[in-house]
């Protein structure tokens, strides 16, 4: 067993929360027991991960979407109210790491990407007033648009959205997980072949065939299972506690 606030104090520190203008707090979000021997990890703190949580024994969860969300109402109420008396009732804390988790370069949601493309990393590059949160890499050698497209649906057992340009060779890819979609023209900027991200908009289309660029929308849960399986990983082999990641399905 370990201290909850040992967790949190290092969460903090490896992962440099206070480097981050966030829409949520990074941390802890509600308290839990101060003995942590299960360690849960997922990508939303919904109602059905919460039950699947308490179902395997933990003591804790670690989430990348966790809630108090900026512009959201502030009341506890409805949904809200039901998901946060289900951790309060079974003593169980709750922390969430969100951009800090999507900038990381070891544990992060697009360090872990890379590995999973086979992409080598060249740099990350600020976006949306985020440092690091654009991530630029290449692969070994070039491939079709087909291969590629392959590639990442290969690695995240995921049929992908896929537009532009799909017939050019791909050797420099940039990508950011989740809803990145927004920076497609930054990664135009940048010169590359393709870009990958979680979600696509209305907008996304035009922009990828008017620039020459292949663009896949991934899956925002698909482009982010990935950070806090690792982090949590490494949480449980620094403190010796049990780990499991539990992963509720969502084709969004």
């Amino acid at each position: 067993m370990d201290s909850l606030n040992k967790l949190i104090d290092y969460g903090n520190r490896t992962l440099e929360v206070g480097s981050y203008r966030d829409y949520c707090p990074n941390g802890l979000q509600i308290a839990g027991r101060d003995d942590i021997q299960t360690l849960v990890t997922g990508v939303t703190a919904s109602a059905r991960f919460l039950d699947a949580a308490i179902e395997a024994g933990a003591d804790a969860v670690l989430v990348h979407h966790g809630y108090f969300w900026k512009g959201e109402s502030s009341a506890i109420v409805g949904m809200k109210y039901q998901r946060i008396r289900r951790l309060i009732q079974n003593n169980i804390g709750l922390l969430a790491y969100h951009l800090p988790l999507d900038c990381h370069p070891e544990f992060g949601n697009n360090a872990q990407l890379a590995k999973r493309f086979g992409l080598n990393v060249i740099a990350q590059h600020s976006a949306g007033e985020v440092d690091g949160l654009l991530w630029e890499g290449e692969l070994p050698d070039s491939e079709s648009g087909a291969q590629f497209i392959a590639r990442i649906s290969g690695a995240l057992d995921r049929k992908c959205l896929v537009v532009g340009h799909q017939e050019r060779e791909i050797k420099r890819v940039a990508w950011c997980s989740g809803g990145g979609q927004r920076f497609l023209n930054n990664a135009v900027a940048l010169g590359v072949d393709a870009y990958i991200s979680g979600e696509i908009s209305e907008q996304t289309t035009h922009e990828a065939q008017e620039q020459g660029v292949l663009y896949i929308a991934a899956g925002h849960h698909a482009s982010e299972r990935y950070g806090v399986q690792a982090f949590g990983a490494h949480l449980a082999s620094r403190f010796d506690i049990n780990h499991k990641h539990i992963d509720i399905d969502n084709p969004a």
